[in-house]
């Protein structure tokens, strides 16, 4: 045999026993866009190797205006997979950017929609969806994912939508999800304990963010800086505010990390009230770049800052 063929047989070995171990090293990923950060880390836990995520928001960010990127839209045009909240939580800016995408399996009511309000009753939902009273949810309040119970049931339809798309992976995501769901139980047991000086503890906050969570560890939101849903609060308002806060002895103020200091500061100080930066999704803060590391966040520093029982 001549050294040119031997060469071309050699060569051609090499390239057949590159395609039969291709797939084995080269599976193809399930790609998945996500409106916020805590959504991206119940998918990465649960899609594990199997899964390429990248999230809208980076956690500092108002949840309902996260800022429409040119360098989203590739992004979403190549996506099997779009995760949200719901309930309108991302009305003004997803909307925009799905149709900028022009990708069929990620549009409103297609299989890769993943609204994870499925199965969820929502509080606060308006009689009236007048825009006089605010930036109104008509669907009710959207933060869901701010109660850990809660979380799981959002944990469940992402599970449910990486199934659907890659069915292959089945046992894996299983597995995933479920050791990821028995960590969150053991977690939420381990919070309810802490929460225990917190049950009727008053607070105010900017936004009204904190409804789900705050039913979930008997809290009580006693109002909010903001006048209504996305509307600045005025001098009025915080001078009101101040009153009936050292009337009904509220002793938390909580600032979001998308809020500025000020008002929130002022309001503290005002009431002798403690004042605490909470963050909504992970990397709000350092430090809390999962959600169960946001939570731990959340829960201990509400307890520090809760009145000590003489």
């Amino acid at each position: 045999m001549k050294l040119k063929q031997v060469r071309f047989l050699s060569l051609a070995l090499i390239i057949v026993s590159a395609f039969i171990a291709w797939p084995a090293h080269a599976a193809k990923k399930v790609r998945v866009i996500t409106t916020l950060t805590d959504l991206a880390d119940f998918t990465r836990n649960i899609g594990g190797d199997h899964v390429e995520v990248f999230s809208l928001a980076t956690g500092i960010e108002d949840t309902h205006g996260v800022p429409m990127k040119p360098s989203f839209v590739p992004r979403m045009n190549k996506a099997d997979l779009m995760v949200l909240v719901g309930f309108g939580l991302e009305h003004a800016f997803l909307p925009a950017l799905l149709e900028a995408s022009k990708n069929p399996h990620i549009q409103y009511g297609s299989a890769g929609y993943v609204d994870c309000s499925k199965g969820i009753t929502p509080l606060g939902v308006p009689k009236s969806t007048d825009h006089s009273a605010g930036d109104v949810h008509p669907y009710g309040n959207p933060h869901v994912d701010l109660d850990p119970v809660l979380a799981k049931t959002i944990v469940q339809n992402i599970y449910d939508a990486l199934v659907a798309t890659a069915p292959e992976y089945q046992a894996d995501f299983t597995q995933n999800r479920d050791a990821y769901l028995a960590k969150l139980n053991a977690k939420i047991t381990e919070w309810q304990a802490l929460a225990k000086p917190l049950k009727g503890v008053k607070f105010v906050s900017y936004h009204e963010e904190w409804l789900y969570f705050a039913r979930r560890f008997g809290m009580q939101a006693f109002d909010t800086i903001e006048l209504k849903p996305g509307v600045d609060p005025t001098p009025r308002h915080i001078q009101q505010l101040i009153s009936t806060m050292k009337a009904e002895h509220v002793p938390i103020v909580v600032r979001e990390p998308q809020f500025p200091e000020k008002v929130p500061k002022l309001v503290a100080e005002q009431t002798g009230a403690t004042l605490v930066k909470l963050p909504i999704m992970p990397g709000g803060v350092p430090n809390t770049d999962t959600y169960i590391e946001m939570m731990d966040y959340i829960l201990h520093t509400l307890h520090a800052a809760a009145p000590k029982q003489p």
